[in-house]
């Protein structure tokens, strides 16, 4: 039975209902609520489209978790969309699937993460902690390592020590430092309407302005020549699926969740829901506070939420009240990015497992610890998470992750059609609310969004699938090299 304490495979099931929830929460929020509504203003221009453009990719990431919530209540195995991809349609789809997020996606993510939590440290110690260590030329590229990434990788250790230990202790982390996420929004949201003089909600009625627009695009951003909106609208819709990303995450530990059945479709469906209502409700705080052309100057180093707690008790930031707010806050942002680090760790681990149980990968990374937990996984994923921290490599390999995630976001999705017509009597512990229309919305929204980011930014679409295609030839190597120890064997 799927719902027994130790899963097929030999994963213990010890995430209860309140560790899922935590690490859907985990992964999603992470910096995205608290930086992107700066770039999205500039890409639209005014408070209501931002806020539309928020509940428009929330609308969407629901619509997908109803759907994966029948997926994983039907198959809930270790690896998650690996294994719908594989079953649907086949090896070559799932080892794509993994060979994204162990290179590209999950990797790139956690080094970013980390970095975050470096540079926000730094920020609490007025700058001091950061040296440049090493700076020159490589091949005619720049590098530069700094004690941050140093710290960065310090981080990745620690978390992925601590993930090597049991699925019962980093459940309970993840259940914590989502509460601290939780408070943060909470705290930024409600002191906006409380402690901040000066106020008011005329500003949605306000567009940009002649913002700084630090890094924006002149094609999606407002009031440049040659913009266009549904050109900014489809930017901003990507920005605010960044701030979205990762609520198809617990489908990755499904093989670990208690009562998957049951637990995991609430899961889904209610973190996600949980999100879309902080994320409106602290942007309607965000506008409250500064108007569309404040939150547009907000420099790229630094968040509007940031700015907004600078606002607090009257902006003075020689009063104790004041810099106690925004050092709270920046502590806060810190334990924000290591929760995300952590869930980051413990969920991306099992898509290599669960590859090497296919013989798809190594097969040392399908082994499991003492405590039931594949800790070869987790140290190869370290590693790689490592080397693109000390290379800063992260920020270029992140800008495509989106791109390439939707592109299999999209293709999981699809198979739910694959196995409704395959397999008519299976076994369905949840069936996908609105079926067919919601599967089918989802599609035709993310082939608009896949469509519109190839016009826009072609260089980095087919970037991105470029770096999906390198799996190819590990792929062929791959499964030519386990059909050999197979017939040694």
């Amino acid at each position: 039975m799927a719902s027994n304490s130790i899963d097929k495979t030999g994963l213990i099931r010890g995430l209860g209902l309140l560790a899922a929830v935590s690490i859907i929460l985990g992964n999603v929020i992470g910096t995205g609520v608290f930086l992107k509504a700066r770039v999205m203003t500039c890409n639209v221009g005014s408070p209501t489209w931002v806020i539309i453009a928020w509940v428009a990719a929330g609308i969407l990431s629901l619509a997908g978790a109803l759907t994966y919530a029948e997926l994983s209540a039907m198959k809930p195995e270790a690896g998650g969309e690996y294994v719908f991809l594989r079953d649907a349609y086949g090896r070559i789809w799932s080892f794509l699937y993994g060979w994204m997020q162990i290179f590209i996606a999950k990797t790139g993510s956690q080094a970013a993460v980390a970095v975050t939590f470096a540079i926000g440290l730094n920020d609490f110690l007025g700058g001091k902690l950061k040296q440049v260590l090493v700076q020159q030329d490589i091949f005619g590229y720049p590098f530069e390592l700094t004690s941050l990434q140093l710290i960065a990788v310090m981080m990745i250790v620690i978390f992925t020590t601590i993930n090597c230990a049991s699925i019962f202790l980093t459940g309970s982390i993840a259940t914590v430092l989502t509460f601290v996420k939780i408070a943060l929004i909470a705290f930024v949201g409600i002191g906006a309407f409380i402690w901040v003089t000066g106020g008011t909600f005329s500003h949605f009625s306000m567009s940009e302005a002649g913002g700084a627009c630090e890094g924006v695009a002149d094609s999606v951003r407002y009031g440049a020549a040659g913009y266009s909106f549904i050109a900014g609208f489809g930017a901003a819709m990507l920005g605010a699926l960044w701030g979205y990303d990762g609520w198809n995450n617990l489908t990755l530990v499904a093989g670990e969740v208690k009562n998957p059945e049951k637990n995991i479709p609430i899961a889904l469906i209610g973190g996600t829901i949980v999100i879309i209502l902080l994320y409106i409700f602290v942007h309607f705080a965000y506008f409250y506070v500064l108007d569309p052309t404040a939150i547009a100057s907000v420099s790229k180093d630094s968040s509007v939420a940031k700015t907004v707690v600078s606002r607090f008790f009257g902006g003075d930031v020689k009063t104790f009240a004041v810099g106690f707010a925004v050092a709270l806050f920046t502590v806060g942002l810190m334990l924000s990015s290591i929760g995300t680090l952590h869930t980051s760790i413990l969920t991306g681990a099992r898509v290599p497992y669960a590859m090497a149980q296919d013989g798809l990968m190594f097969q040392s990374l399908g082994k499991l610890s003492a405590t039931r937990v594949p800790v070869g996984a987790l140290i190869v994923q370290g590693v790689w998470a490592c080397i693109l921290a000390l290379s800063g490599s992260f920020d270029t390999i992140t800008d495509y992750v989106i791109f390439g995630s939707w592109i299999f976001y999209a293709l999981v999705t699809t198979s739910v059609f694959v196995f409704r017509r395959k397999y008519p009597d299976a076994n369905r512990p949840y069936k996908a609310f609105g079926y067919p229309v919601i599967p089918i919305l989802f599609l035709l929204v993310a082939g608009w969004l896949l469509t519109n980011t190839i016009i826009t930014s072609p260089q980095q679409s087919f970037a991105g699938i470029f770096l999906i295609a390198l799996g190819l030839p590990v792929y062929y190597y791959l499964t030519r090299v386990n059909r050999k120890e197979q017939s040694g064997e």
